[in-house]
């Protein structure tokens, strides 16, 4: 199914390495990936196991000890800085735990800054708004972050990703500030927004019930992937042995 598909991201033999006095820390172990375009794909793994620095590689925030990344066939670890600064600003959209908005901004305005920053000023406020309609905040547009639930912030930080159109869609826990139910609507809505809108969504998580979306799982521990599941059914299963 997949196979047929053009590859967005492809991830060759990365290993990321830290050093911290005397001590080298190995959070990448030679990570081989394939992310077809359109996928909405999981890594899924325990905190420690190397998945946000997996997805700064991709994203263009880090580059690796050793290996390559690929964007679009486009090889991004022999970019310059600013040719990666103009990446993150145009072709990546992030969403994250924390949600990072302005708090002394309105909904509109945080989802509008993300059109400013890459230089596109022309009707962001329209642009903004029909974005935020589209993940079912179009009658809070004018609200600050203090006035929004966690739920709503986090639709908010979806919006701000997806309204400049980007390539590859890139969140980092994104139901992990979330209770369970508010994370699975998460979850959800970023899964109808795939269909939507297309784009490439990698989600990082520890959160087994978020698997139930994707197309596929990638299980990292210790820095290596250890499987591919191109058929999720973990949580489906789980959830059958539960209820029996």
């Amino acid at each position: 199914m997949a196979s047929s598909r053009a590859v967005a991201v492809e991830v060759s033999d990365v290993h990321r390495e830290f050093q911290i006095g005397d001590i080298a820390i190995k959070a990448l172990r030679g990570i081989n990936m394939e992310v077809f375009e359109g996928e909405f794909v999981v890594v899924l793994g325990p905190s420690g196991s190397g998945k946000t620095t997996l997805l700064n590689q991709i994203g263009g925030i880090d580059s690796p000890t050793k290996g390559r990344v690929k964007v679009h066939s486009e090889e991004i670890t022999q970019w310059t800085t600013g040719k990666l600064s103009e990446y993150r600003r145009n072709r990546v959209g992030w969403i994250f735990q924390f949600f990072n908005l302005i708090p002394s901004l309105r909904a509109w305005e945080n989802v509008a800054l993300a059109l400013e920053f890459k230089g596109e000023r022309k009707n962001m406020k329209t642009l903004a708004c029909d974005m935020l309609d589209a993940v079912g905040l179009g009658d809070k547009i004018n609200r600050f972050p203090s006035q929004l639930s966690g739920g709503e912030q986090q639709r908010v930080a979806i919006a701000r990703a997806l309204v400049k159109n980007p390539e590859i869609i890139v969140a980092d826990e994104p139901t992990g500030n979330l209770d369970f139910v508010t994370g699975q609507k998460i979850a959800d809505l970023m899964k109808e927004l795939n269909r939507k809108f297309g784009g490439t969504f990698i989600v990082v998580s520890h959160d087994l019930s978020i698997t139930e979306k994707a197309d596929r799982v990638f299980h990292l521990m210790d820095g290596q992937i250890l499987s591919v599941d191109e058929t999720p059914s973990l949580y489906r299963n789980f959830k059958k042995v539960q209820e029996n």
